[in-house]
């Protein structure tokens, strides 16, 4: 036991400065990062992808809202809640509007709901 001591004070002399641990101590990367992207380009707005995305999200929305609503205040308005779809009616018309138009325009406007696992993770940078 001795000489397992021993090595565990060679070791923790070994190094006298503090040293960070984790990711952030690796500063010979074998690539370079790339620049920030620009959060705004001018030439977007004479480009007709960025209207037409635009416009799909707004269509999205208004649809979204105009149904959920609808469907919330026919729960609501019932004088019977044996005739209405009832609360699970509502989670159903709210998760079938999200599925239904994330489907439709996420290939026009390219938004989903799925965030990058790095944000998921907490590494914002």
């Amino acid at each position: 036991m001795e000489g397992k001591e021993e090595d565990v004070r060679l070791g923790a002399n070994k190094f006298s400065e503090r040293q960070p641990i984790g990711t952030s101590a690796q500063t010979d990367k074998d690539y370079k990062e790339p620049p920030p992207a620009p959060l705004f380009e001018p030439g977007e707005l004479s480009s007709w992808s960025f209207y037409r995305a635009g416009i799909a999200e707004f269509i999205a929305t208004f649809l979204f809202l105009y149904i959920s609503v609808l469907t919330v205040m026919g729960v609501v308005k019932s004088p019977t809640k044996c005739g209405t779809v009832g609360i699970q009616g509502i989670a159903w018309a709210f998760g079938g509007m999200i599925f239904a138009l994330v489907y439709c325009t996420a290939g026009i406007s390219g938004l989903t709901l799925y965030l990058d696992q790095k944000y998921v993770a907490g590494d914002l940078n």
